[in-house]
């Protein structure tokens, strides 16, 4: 059967008749070859990860422009008594995050929803998810935000899957949350650089800025992978990750950090141009998840509601070298922006609730350590799994 392009190319030789009978039977031929037409395989592949909710969000944060766009990353944060969508109850949350259980006094950091300016960001809905999602993986890729993450994402999956049909098993650096009746796994892989951190003579740490496979591995058969690598780059003086940097058999000690973090990611990006199929598998990598940890890591202490803007927002550095390298990259990798809305929610880090506090305790808390890193749960990465959501 010729397709309707060359139905269309062979129509357009001969002069136009202009009678209605013509016209009806060019829409019908038309009409008639969408429906009956061979589609190919790439086309199958893309519409397959559609689903009836399109209309709802027409969004692509990427270097691929959409003709209808919603920006997910400008908008404010709204006081919402529905949420949160799971409680702190969710046996999957490691106790760092569950922020309630460790006596935190107050839980209005809970109820605020991200609304964007101009559109809405769709509630999560765990069974639409799910079904969207039946016999796929789902792997985020990173440190222990990217973990926070993971959290999130099963625990807002799993209140709707049964007791029995559900599991957790491990392999090497990956632990996988797995959905039964769906087919359906959500996994995390600790990669804190995505590129290879090894042990060296002496038990110096070297970072092989250009090595990837042992980390990568785990990535293969992957259908939705969400990468992150950030803060570990930017450790410094006695909490550096590294000992020592290596490029090929150049051994450095005192490379800027940021000129580091780019050849690791050109080592991811070359991985991912070379390794994974479009057609296959779709890649996400979220921004730098911000930190307010200023005067001595107490910023976040004892806030109980967000900023309501942002008069000088910070763009960090790791974010315009992350643009760079996505930029020259022949693979289409969406690049999820979190960064600017989490800048405004300073009152929703564990601060000195990472661990339950005795009553003795509590009357001492500028003793302990503030966390202004990761994020209680329920929390902010919940809208980052909704965001994720609505771009899949």
């Amino acid at each position: 059967m010729p397709t309707t392009f060359g139905l269309l190319a062979s129509m357009a030789k001969p002069k136009l008749n202009s009678s209605p009978l013509f016209f009806a039977s060019l829409i019908f031929i038309v009409i008639s070859s969408f429906i009956h037409g061979v589609s190919s395989q790439f086309e199958l592949d893309e519409l397959s990860w559609l689903d009836e909710k399109e209309d709802e969000v027409a969004m692509v944060q990427s270097r691929h422009a959409s003709q209808r766009s919603c920006d997910f990353t400008s908008g404010k944060w709204v006081y919402d008594k529905s949420y949160p969508l799971y409680d702190s109850s969710c046996p999957y949350l490691s106790s760092a995050v569950t922020c309630q259980k460790n006596g935190r006094p107050d839980s209005d950091y809970e109820k605020w929803r991200w609304k964007p300016d101009g559109c809405s960001l769709p509630r999560f809905d765990a069974l639409d998810f799910l079904g969207r999602m039946r016999r796929k993986r789902i792997m985020l890729v990173g440190d222990s935000i990217v973990r926070n993450q993971w959290e999130s994402l099963v625990c807002l999956v799993q209140s709707v899957v049964p007791t029995g049909r559900k599991t957790v098993t491990y392999d090497g650096p990956s632990m996988a949350f797995h959905a039964l009746d769906f087919e359906t796994s959500i996994e995390f892989s600790w990669a804190p650089f995505l590129v290879e951190l090894k042990k060296g003579a002496g038990g110096k740490r070297i970072l092989h800025l250009d090595l990837i496979e042992e980390n990568a591995k785990y990535w293969r058969g992957v259908d939705v992978l969400v990468f992150d690598s950030a803060h570990w780059w930017t450790h410094s003086d006695k909490w550096s990750s590294w000992d020592f940097l290596m490029e090929g058999n150049s051994v450095m000690r005192n490379l800027n950090p940021m000129v580091a973090y780019e050849k690791g990611l050109i080592t991811w990006a070359k991985w991912v141009d070379l390794n994974l199929d479009p057609r296959k598998t779709r890649v996400f990598f979220r921004s730098m998840s911000p930190r307010h940890n200023r005067e001595n890591g107490w910023k976040c202490f004892n806030q109980r509601e967000p900023l309501g803007f942002s008069s000088h927002p910070h763009v960090p550095a790791q974010l315009v070298v992350l643009q760079g390298v996505l930029r020259r990259m022949r693979f289409p990798v969406f690049l999820q922006d979190i960064t600017k809305m989490s800048s405004l929610r300073r009152d929703a880090h564990p601060s000195v609730y990472a661990k339950a506090k005795g009553q003795e305790e509590k009357q001492h808390l500028r003793d302990y350590t503030s966390d202004c890193s990761h994020w209680c749960l329920p929390g902010v990465p919940d809208t980052w799994n909704e965001m994720l959501n609505a771009l899949l």
